[in-house]
């Protein structure tokens, strides 16, 4: 089992993407564990973030840019890189050129923190990274780490995420920087994207029932046969392995996610039981569906951090749909769109 190194509270350490879903939780999760000099960063004005908090050194800074991410890094010793332009299903199939140009974000980060001597660098990749013919069945074998090669990604933003997966690999081997590589699988939870498009199925479902319940209607569309599986990860769960694995020797990618698969049609009959309704689900065949199974390998998370994702669907969806509930049932005027 890797070890795991004690942390220093009192580093300066950089959030990059802090104004998305992930981004905003880490951010408040890292302040709950006490750490004071956090430097929160994000491509959005501040008010649009999903979660800003007093105290954070919060910037708006475009790291496309060389010259936002030497200012971003300045001072830092450790780097979570969150950022990147990327959303569901919906939104990667329709905007390949958006999501591969966030590999100018990573590779001037990792430029940026080769100069400013950070001490170590956090990257959050995705399982679009794996091999498309390994994900051709509901019934998948879960995906271990090795089954990104030969490589064949998801087109577009899996190709970026490989990428820059090598990238954080060959900083590490010539430059000396500490990288560390998480393979997310489906984060869900509240503070997240629900409609705008960028939404990932747990939010989209519990966004259609709740506008069918508002509306008095009978219907929700799903994107194609429903058959589809995939495994999806609480945010909770996100966090604690993201920083376990950033205090670890774990150098080599490493899957986050959970490894409960589900097909889309199951994930919906626990979104209807939360909701105390059925509804007639209309197929949309035409729609966005991405490859036909995913589901995590957790083998190899267990043997280097000892502890694997463990929070049920049932129960992550539950907290899921209240909060998404309680967004899309404020006064007119007071409700937030987060897209």
């Amino acid at each position: 089992m890797a070890t795991e190194k004690p942390s220093d509270r009192s580093t300066l350490v950089v959030i990059a993407g802090a104004g998305g879903f992930i981004g905003g939780h880490l951010v408040a999760d890292l302040r709950k564990a006490g750490y004071h000099q956090l430097r929160a960063v994000d491509v959005k004005p501040i008010a649009e973030w999903y979660q800003a908090f007093d105290g954070v050194d919060n910037r708006r800074l475009d790291l496309r840019d060389k010259a936002a991410c030497d200012e971003a890094l300045a001072g830092a010793q450790e780097v979570y890189n969150l950022a990147c332009d990327m959303g569901g299903m919906g939104f990667i199939e329709t905007h390949k050129a958006e999501c591969m140009i966030s590999v100018l974000i990573n590779t001037h980060m990792l430029i940026a923190a080769r100069d400013a001597g950070v001490a170590r660098f956090f990257y959050s990749s995705s399982a679009c990274v794996y091999a498309a013919d390994k994900q051709t069945r509901p019934d998948v074998a879960p995906l271990i780490e090795a089954d990104a090669y030969p490589a064949m990604p998801e087109d577009g933003y899996g190709w970026e995420k490989l990428f820059s997966e090598r990238m954080c690999r060959h900083f590490r081997e010539d430059f000396g920087l500490e990288t560390r590589i998480a393979r997310y699988h489906n984060v869900y939870g509240p503070y997240g994207t629900y409609d705008g498009g960028r939404e990932k199925a747990p939010a989209a479902i519990c966004r259609k029932v709740i506008a069918a319940q508002l509306a008095g209607a009978d219907t929700i569309e799903v994107w194609g046969d429903g058959e589809q599986s995939r495994s999806f990860m609480y945010i909770d769960d996100c966090l604690f392995g993201s920083r376990r694995l950033m205090g670890s020797d774990v150098v080599e990618p490493l899957n986050i996610g959970s490894d409960e698969l589900v097909t889309i049609n199951q994930l919906i009959d626990i979104v209807e039981e939360i909701a105390g309704r059925k509804f007639e689900r209309h197929y949309n065949l035409d729609a966005p569906k991405g490859v036909r199974g995913r589901c995590s390998d957790n083998t190899r998370i267990r043997q280097e951090l000892g502890w694997a994702p463990s929070v049920r669907l049932r129960d992550g969806m539950e907290k899921t749909y209240r909060w998404i509930h309680e967004q899309m049932t404020k006064p007119a005027g007071t409700r937030r769109v987060y897209a």
